[in-house]
């Protein structure tokens, strides 16, 4: 049987598709091959990259065995090509070579915190897809480039912690899409160029810390979409701009230089301001009261400038001040009543002033306050107070003896203070007073025996004082005590036995000037370290206190001259026998020179005789 082979029209078909899946498979393979080569030629860039800074331990995982998407800090598109760097703190040396540039896709470069040196590299003009740049905190050098505007579409440069020199080239206010600039912290000189006002993108502006002289630019703050600008720490000069459209500004940091006049009103325009620092400068008029309206402030440290006149009274009552600093001025008035409205105030640092009145009644009860500086004015408190704590600061001066009339007061604390003087008598009419906290102060003098009057009183801590005399046996009437430091004072005499009758938890005498015997209710473990460095002081034969000696032997100090009694005595003796022997040598020698004369006289008379 004959086949009949299939006709032309039919093979048609078949012939067309067969040709399709050759031309598909070979340009998938194409593909294929040209992909394989994208990645390897990538992948030998990075290690020589790796190598050129100076193989650190942290790229370990940068090797030939895995793809480079893979490798620490490494970031890829969709397409498997390298897109960005994250390198921060890697341990990276050496400079930032050429080749760097042959990963055609990489956008953004974080190389901040490692030992990179060098000028600045120019080599990312060859990048042109460059929009980041990190490169803070390494050895950098030299002049910032003139023709930095080369890197058109740069949205982010951040060179702050390095040592560039020189002036801010102004080719930088051409970067027309730079959200970010910061150049703090370098070595920066001459004017801030003013065509940075041109960066109408920009969001965050950093010039901290360099040398950078001559006025404000005014067009930077009318920059609309800033919200960051820091220029402390300069010799910047000159007045604060006073028109002021950066609306959207959070913090504003323009403290540490030589600026002069007053404080713009149009901050008070700044509804979304958090942090206002103005110190250490030549600014001199009022604060302006427009300030105390903005909703989110919550730092104003406008300190160590002339300020002058009446603070604004609503400040604090519109938003959470957390930090209030307007310490050495010549400020006068009251201190305003809402510091602490909105429950978060930490600071508040008002001294060296002219302030008077009253201290404002909602500081008493503000329980965020940590530290409270208002010496040096003329303030008054009449309020009648219950718990006042004021520790850890630099109130100066004796105990004043208004405090007396606060007969609610049971909670003062005043520990770490420069308070000098006696402690008052009139102090102790205080019946209310359950907890006492004068420590590390330098007040001095005896203890008043009228602290019987405490009652109510658990806690006394007078420790490192100059506090000096006997212990008061008046504190014995203190029933109520449980926690008693009189440490490093110069208390002298015997522990009033009367102390036995204190049910007291905590006991610390160390480091006084104290004699005698210790009461036996005190003469067991529970206090083996309440009497340390009290060499006259002593215990029971029995005593399990292993620190303190026994009364019925001599003490250690007396133990300590004894080796110098006897001393004495052995030169005294060897002087006495020293003596007698020489006595006895000369009334032998005179004895033999008589005897000796004798002779020689009775041989004569006998030869005078024959």
């Amino acid at each position: 049987m004959t086949r009949v082979p299939p006709s032309p029209r039919k093979r048609k078909p078949i012939h067309i598709l067969s040709s399709f899946l050759f031309l598909f498979i070979t340009a998938v393979e194409f593909s294929c091959a040209s992909s394989q080569h994208f990645l390897t030629s990538e992948q030998t860039t990075l290690l020589n990259l790796k190598q050129q800074w100076g193989n650190p331990p942290s790229l370990r995982n940068w090797n030939a065995s895995s793809p480079p998407c893979n490798w620490t800090g490494v970031h890829c598109n969709d397409n498997g090509s390298v897109e960005w760097f994250e390198l921060m703190s890697k341990g990276l040396t050496g400079h930032i070579p050429p080749f760097i540039c042959d990963l055609p896709n990489l956008r953004n470069l974080f190389l901040s915190d490692n030992f990179l040196t060098g000028e600045f590299p120019t080599v990312f003009y060859n990048c042109s897809k460059l929009v980041e740049i990190d490169i803070a905190h390494n050895g950098f050098f030299g002049r910032f480039p003139d023709d930095i505007d080369r890197l058109s579409g740069l949205m982010w440069i951040d060179v702050g912690g390095n040592n560039f020199t020189g002036d801010i080239p102004p080719a930088i206010g051409n970067l027309s899409a730079l959200m970010y600039l910061s150049l703090d912290n370098n070595l920066f000189t001459g004017s801030i160029p003013s065509e940075i006002g041109n960066l109408s993108n920009l969001e965050t502006l950093y010039l901290s810390s360099n040398n950078l002289e001559g006025e404000i630019p005014s067009g930077l703050l009318l920059l609309k979409k800033l919200d960051s600008l820091t220029l402390y720490k300069n010799n910047l000069s000159g007045r604060i701009p006073s028109v002021i459209q950066s609306l959207d500004l959070i913090e504003i940091d323009l403290s540490m230089n030589k600026l002069n006049g007053s404080i713009p009103k149009d901050f008070g325009k700044l509804q979304q301001l958090e942090v206002l620092n103005l110190f250490s400068n030549h600014l001199s008029g009022n604060i302006p009261t427009s300030i105390s309206q903005i909703p989110t402030l919550k730092n104003f440290r406008v300190f160590k400038n002339n300020l002058d006149g009446e603070l604004p009274q609503e400040i604090g009552f519109h938003s959470k001040l957390e930090t209030f600093e307007v310490f050495e001025n010549k400020l006068t008035g009251k201190l305003p009543e809402n510091l602490c409205g909105g429950g978060t105030l930490l600071v508040v640092a008002a001294f060296s002033n002219n302030l008077t009145g009253e201290i404002p009644r909602s500081l008493q009860s503000c329980h965020s306050l940590d530290t409270i500086l208002l010496h040096d004015n003329s303030f008054t408190v009449s309020w009648n107070l219950s718990r006042l704590e004021i520790s850890d600061n630099k109130f100066s001066g004796q105990i004043p003896d208004s405090i007396s009339s606060w007969t609610e007061l049971s909670v003062f604390k005043a520990s770490n203070n420069l308070l000098s003087g006696e402690i008052p008598t009139s102090f102790t009419s205080l019946s209310q007073l359950s907890v006492l906290h004068l420590d590390r102060n330098s007040l001095s003098g005896e203890l008043p025996s009228e602290i019987k009057s405490w009652s109510s009183l658990t806690t006394l801590h007078l420790a490192r004082n100059k506090l000096s005399g006997p212990i008061p046996q008046a504190i014995s009437y203190l029933k109520g005590l449980l926690d008693l430091d009189l440490s490093e004072n110069q208390f002298s005499g015997e522990i009033p036995p009367q102390m036995s009758r204190l049910r007291l938890s905590t006991l610390n005498l160390s480091s006084n000037k104290l004699t005698g015997r210790i009461p036996f209710a005190f003469d067991n473990l529970a206090y083996e370290n309440s009497f340390l460095n009290n060499p006259d002081l002593c215990a029971s034969a029995s005593s399990p206190i292993s620190n303190l000696h026994n009364c019925y032997t001599k003490s250690p100090h007396s133990q300590k001259s004894s080796p110098k009694i006897i001393a004495m005595i052995v030169v005294l003796s060897a002087f006495i026998i020293l003596v007698a022997i020489l006595c006895t040598m000369i009334v032998y020698r005179l004895y033999l020179q008589k005897k000796h004369k004798h002779i020689v006289d009775l041989t004569a008379w006998k030869l005078v005789e024959k």
